[in-house]
């Protein structure tokens, strides 16, 4: 006990090497204590109902052709929504079981139920191979198609948690295709068919987001950026800035295109089609401020809780569907 007590003019005291740094949990910290309702309460959360609200992507390409209001195309849409909410829980207890250790480090992620201790780490394994098992057997029930976009999601999460989430770029591109099959999935769901201009729009799209991503986990995270995801280490401030404009770009003007192509064949309606332009940029700004003004580590977070991005995202809805049905 003498070795931490302070002497006269001396040092400031240090902690022994097996006490705990502050505000970091210890690897003999005992786990979180069990309450009643307390590992249902933890499978529901490790699920992340929040972030189902990236899925609500597998409704874009059957609302921009318009076949939401028939049945037979409503119905496999609402299908391919529910199996990527399955789908993406699997995946989110798979990362979580993977990442226990490291996300202990991190000053949010340790409470995630598994990192916590409320989750087993055993229960997290079995959770992930009955959601994801689940996803890919529903699927078949639509269609074909479908069960390719469910594989070809699952296939590239798992390999993400496994292997590319230590890549550079490769980790950006993986993320970001998540996205874009989901956008795929709707249109193959509903057997809708997808516009190259769609493909590229919802690409780049979800690129700009990712990058933002990165870039919020950055500042967050500084100098212990690396401890969490490796490849955060070789990432600049600047680089990912640049990823950003350019994504950006690509999607403002891809968007642009596809407005304009779709307003040839709509005779009086075109104007509405040209119209959903503004909304649709003016969105791309806001969020790119958000990052900036260091939020953005979370996509569902921000679409959830900024007023401003809502509005935009709405107004730009009813435009569009004002063109779509030819008002």
């Amino acid at each position: 006990m003498a070795a931490n007590l302070p002497t006269s003019g001396g040092p400031e005291p240090r902690l022994l090497a097996t006490e705990p740094l502050p505000d970091q949990p210890s690897p003999t910290t005992p786990a979180e204590p069990r309450r009643p309702g307390g590992l249902a309460v933890g499978l529901v959360r490790t699920a992340r109902p929040r972030q189902w609200v990236k899925n609500v992507l597998v409704f874009a390409a059957p609302g921009a052709a318009g076949v939401l209001g028939r049945s037979d195309k409503l119905a496999p849409t609402l299908a391919a929504f529910a199996i990527f909410c399955l789908a993406a829980s699997g995946t989110y207890f798979l990362n979580d079981a993977l990442d226990a250790a490291a996300d202990r480090l991190h000053p949010v992620k340790r409470h995630r139920p598994i990192a916590s201790g409320r989750v087993p780490v055993a229960v997290g394994w079995v959770g992930a191979g009955v959601l994801m098992a689940g996803s890919a057997g529903l699927s078949a029930l639509v269609n074909t198609e479908l069960v390719w976009a469910v594989v070809a999601y699952l296939a590239i999460t798992v390999t993400y948690s496994l292997w590319l989430k230590d890549e550079p770029i490769l980790d950006i591109g993986a993320v970001a295709s998540g996205f874009v099959i989901r956008a795929i999935a709707g249109g193959v769901a509903a057997s809708v068919p997808l516009s190259d201009w769609f493909i590229i729009v919802a690409s780049f799209g979800s690129l700009f987001m990712v990058a933002g991503k990165r870039y919020a986990e950055h500042v967050d995270l500084g100098e212990a950026r690396a401890s969490h995801r490796a490849t955060l280490a070789h990432y600049s401030l600047g680089y990912l800035r640049f990823v950003r404009s350019v994504s950006a770009g690509v999607a403002i003007t891809g968007y642009c295109l596809w407005a304009f192509e779709k307003a040839r064949p709509a005779g009086h309606a075109a104007f509405w089609f040209e119209l959903s332009i503004a909304p649709f940029v003016l969105a791309i700004l806001r969020y790119a401020l958000v990052i900036d003004s260091g939020g953005g580590g979370a996509p569902e977070e921000v679409i959830l809780g900024n007023r401003a991005i809502q509005l935009l995202g709405l107004l730009w809805i009813l435009i569009f569907a004002l063109g779509v049905y030819g008002a």
